[in-house]
């Protein structure tokens, strides 16, 4: 990545980790036709945007100039810009609710067995037994239960057992390509934001804020690799599943408010080059 003249040790630091940073969102970018011209523009806007509300200086009016001078664009363009920006992302109703279901089907005491696993459920029950139908009650009266539950079987998130009951075929909601493209463009966006969200903010303070840490190893055979990836995931699922019953628990007393939480967990696996010594280990940020 070149530098300018005027770039500053600290910014210029930052070189190499971001070509490492963007070069898989340049590879989806390309793969879904999304040109440079078109990132560049966003950027522009993303700059100005930046600059004018995130370096407003206390009891200052943010000028042109000011912004011009913080982000490199021409004060015409500025002018353009300002109050421009990429929008805010919202939630789609759907994923939000089909979220909130599941989170409460794998967290909620009442549709959990004694191994706090989601159990399954007859499609409508007396009054007080757990059901597919209360279990959508809690959350929406908004949609048909059965709208959801065709909804739910057609992209794969629950079957029905041989006993007729409603199964949860997934504990997590992962959104698949071939599924719902909203819901996977929205976690996308989310996930990601706060993941990178959440290592700038410790970049930039003198004490981490945020707990951003990861185990690595590298020189490891193909079947090791794999065998780590398949216990990743079974460590993380535990760890995602007692988080969310914790939460919810917590949340039936909370007076409520505008804080946002988020815990998310990912594994990553790779062809990484000739092999380096396994002893090249450790748990970094």
């Amino acid at each position: 990545m070149s530098e300018t003249p005027d770039t500053p040790p600290q910014g210029a630091s930052l070189h190499g980790p971001l070509a490492r940073l963007l070069r898989p969102l340049v590879r989806l970018l390309v793969a879904r036709g999304v040109t440079f011209p078109t990132i560049a523009d966003l950027l522009r806007e993303l700059y100005v945007n930046v600059a004018e509300y995130d370096f407003a200086l206390p009891g200052k009016d943010q000028t042109d100039s000011r912004v011009s001078l913080l982000t490199g664009i021409h004060r015409k363009e500025v002018r353009r810009l300002r109050g421009s920006g990429a929008p805010v992302s919202t939630v789609p109703a759907s994923v939000s609710r089909t979220s909130r279901i599941i989170a409460r089907w794998l967290a909620d005491p009442a549709f959990t067995g004694p191994d706090k696993a989601p159990l399954p459920l007859p499609r409508s029950a007396e009054a007080g037994a757990p059901s597919f139908e209360a279990l959508v009650a809690t959350v929406t009266r908004d949609v048909r239960p059965r709208a959801v539950l065709d909804e739910w079987l057609d992209r794969g998130l629950a079957f029905i057992d041989a006993e007729g009951r409603i199964v949860l075929a997934d504990t997590a909601y992962v959104p698949r390509a071939d599924g719902n493209a909203e819901a996977q463009a929205y976690y996308f966006g989310r996930n990601l934001h706060d993941h990178i969200a959440a290592a700038t903010t410790n970049v930039m303070a003198d004490t981490p804020r945020f707990l951003e840490r990861a185990a690595h190893y590298d020189g490891l055979s193909p079947e090791l690799a794999a065998r780590l990836e398949a216990r990743a995931r079974e460590l993380a699922m535990e760890a995602l599943q007692q988080a969310n019953r914790e939460a919810h628990a917590a949340c039936q007393t909370d007076s409520g408010g505008t804080c946002r939480w988020n815990f998310g967990v990912y594994v990553y696996t790779e062809q990484s080059g000739p092999a380096q010594p396994s002893e090249d280990v450790g748990d970094e940020p």
